[in-house]
């Protein structure tokens, strides 16, 4: 059929006199009325406090938290005293705040997470220390206690990859989880420089600790020189995925592979961004060469839905190296995609049902 008059004046009576958020399929619609004031007007990315993928920000007294009726709190973790290479991941948390226009509606898992779920902004972990390693991993795994105590899932912004260490340990302190994580790097080396806190081995430390479980983790990306330092990750049963496996498996085996290995129980999704390409994601500490895009990723965790996460993070970014925003804008997209996944896990109840 081809085009006529008719099917244009059809097209002006139904939206000529509209404003953009009177849409009538009903998927695009339940977003848009949550968007759009009745008046046809929504709210400039550009203006308002910035927090985490806009979400509305809730104030912790961190002495006597209140969550109220949060099913998952967003966090910052502006800490980097672990790494090895370029500092300035304590920048991430702000970083990814500034990022614009990430969300509402996830048109691949067809869901808007801000308003499926209960979930806020609750601000940045305070830190007894800025100088102390321990200490700061002490003041993580404190806060984050608090929040997994009253059922509230963490998703965390670093900061370097060792506070995924101190939060593992207040997640995993009554049963070990299992893990997907996608990293440049495994993260599984011992100490050197008179710490084993550092970013290089919070996953060494975690399973030693009892609070992950090796034989339920994958590691997906991993490449670059580094390599001899992941004895562990084999020793331990972990699955690796390196990076020039990717081309030939294709992402949809790697999805499967990862939904085989951590099965139905409770998992952490941890993603570092230098998974990404530095063509991608120039911005952090350690950058390597060869490896995933951005389309790569999205689909490869869009891929988990139904994975039965009770937590995760994305950390790594360090916007001082790159100056156009990239890396902290492919950051935000990521964590706007693990929070959609959230709202199909099993492990967050009470969801928000739309009408």
């Amino acid at each position: 059929m081809g085009w006529d008059k008719e099917k244009l004046e059809a097209l002006r009576a139904k939206y000529g006199e509209g404003h953009g958020g009177e849409l009538f399929d009903p998927r695009f619609r339940r977003v848009a009325d949550k968007i759009f004031s009745k008046s046809g007007t929504r709210l400039a990315p550009y203006s308002g406090v910035p927090t985490f993928l806009s979400a509305p920000y809730r104030q912790i007294d961190p002495a006597a938290p209140d969550f109220g009726d949060l099913q998952v709190a967003l966090l910052g973790v502006p800490m980097d005293l672990g790494v090895t290479n370029r500092p300035g991941a304590r920048f991430g948390p702000r970083a990814l705040r500034a990022i614009e226009r990430i969300g509402p509606y996830n048109h691949v898992l067809d869901c808007a997470p801000i308003f499926d779920l209960q979930v806020a902004d609750i601000g940045d972990v305070p830190f007894a220390s800025r100088y102390r390693l321990e200490q700061c991993h002490e003041d993580i795994e404190r806060h984050v206690r608090k929040i997994v105590d009253v059922g509230v899932v963490p998703l965390s912004v670093g900061g370097d990859h060792s506070i995924s260490h101190p939060i593992l340990k207040a997640i995993g302190r009554d049963q070990p989880v299992g893990m997907i994580h996608i990293d440049a790097h495994c993260d599984t080396g011992g100490a050197f420089d008179q710490t084993k806190f550092h970013h290089g081995g919070p996953f060494r430390n975690a399973v030693l600790d009892g609070v992950l479980d090796p034989t339920r983790t994958i590691q997906i990306g991993i490449r670059g020189s580094a390599e001899y330092l992941w004895e562990f990750s084999y020793e331990a049963g972990m699955t690796i995925i390196h990076a020039e496996e990717v081309s030939s498996m294709g992402v949809p085996a790697i999805i499967e592979k990862a939904r085989e290995v951590v099965g139905d129980g409770p998992t952490y999704l941890s993603f570092d961004i230098d998974s990404l390409d530095p063509a991608f994601a120039p911005g952090t500490g350690t950058p390597e060469v060869g490896g995933l895009t951005t389309r790569e990723v999205l689909e490869l965790l869009r891929g988990l839905k139904g994975v039965n996460l009770v937590g995760g993070d994305v950390v790594e970014v360090a916007p001082q190296y790159d100056a156009t925003t990239n890396t902290a804008h492919a950051g935000a997209q990521v964590l706007f995609e693990i929070l959609s996944l959230m709202v199909f896990s099993p492990s967050i109840t009470k969801k928000t049902v739309w009408t």
